[in-house]
């Protein structure tokens, strides 16, 4: 299968995992490992880096096998979002990790909701953008905000299948549908990821078969009663939703069709 290209770095897998709500670093070690993601994303503020213990989530990845994607979360301004980016950077240039020049977005609205405020996200975008960065921006399913956010500058575009963490799946396939005809318009290699909402494996499966070119998601792993085992079908919910997309579905029809060459009846 074709490799996914964002920006400068390539990948295999199109399932990009994240490091938080794990019960602890170790399920979270082993959990990322049988995902068999290569880009997994960690959220940057110190206070979300260590435990209660004292331990740093670094330590606990493997940072010259993954490609970390620092991420923004809990910024609620373009400000904090971009202030926090900076620090991810300067992190992962000390750790000499090739994610240093990169980021995901997350500029949020509210605490309920955890939506993204479109008018703070797309400032940041641009920010970010003049400041070297490439964004991988988290943001609703509007395609009008979606293609907005392409053309600040974003190397990809993110919107969210459903709430964070609501576990609810892709709640309005046909919005992906226009954002994937937006945003790819002229530009079918343009990545973009579904981040957030999936709960199960068949929602990643369903999700790739709209013809997203990758799925980022956290809870849906890390909550499950088994996480590592979660882990491994969503690895295969990706890779058997991508090759479906590209094997190309028969078409829905209201009446049947046979099978076989001729069918009989006496």
């Amino acid at each position: 299968m074709k490799q996914l290209k964002i920006g400068t770095h390539t990948f295999s897998s199109r399932l990009f995992v994240g490091t938080g709500k794990y019960p602890d670093y170790e399920v979270m070690q082993r959990a990322i490992e049988r995902s068999g993601a290569e880009c997994i994303t960690v959220a940057v503020r110190r206070e979300r880096l260590i435990d209660s213990a004292g331990r740093n989530l670094l330590d606990f990845i493997d940072t010259k096998r993954y490609t970390i994607l620092p991420n923004t979360a809990g910024c609620f301004n373009a400000d904090d979002a971009v202030r926090v980016a900076r620090l991810g950077r300067e992190i992962l240039l000390q750790m000499e990790n090739a994610g240093a020049n990169w980021v995901k977005l997350e500029c949020l609205g509210d605490t309920k909701t955890l939506l993204p405020d479109p008018f703070e996200t797309v400032k940041a975008t641009e920010q970010l953008v003049a400041d070297g960065f490439q964004v991988l921006v988290y943001t609703t399913d509007d395609p009008l905000v979606a293609k907005r956010l392409k053309n600040c500058g974003a190397a990809a575009v993110m919107p969210a299948g459903s709430p964070i963490g609501s576990g609810q799946g892709v709640l309005n396939p046909n919005a992906i549908r226009i954002c994937l005809e937006y945003l790819k318009d002229n530009d079918s290699d343009y990545p973009v990821i579904v981040d957030a909402g999936v709960g199960a494996a068949s929602d990643v499966a369903m999700a790739m078969e709209l013809g997203v070119d990758g799925i980022l998601l956290n809870t849906a792993i890390a909550h499950a009663k088994d996480p590592i085992a979660m882990a491994e079908a969503m690895k295969l919910a990706c890779e058997a939703g991508q090759l479906s997309f590209e094997s190309g579905r028969i078409p829905k029809k209201l009446y049947a069709t046979a099978s076989s060459p001729e069918l009989m009846i006496s």
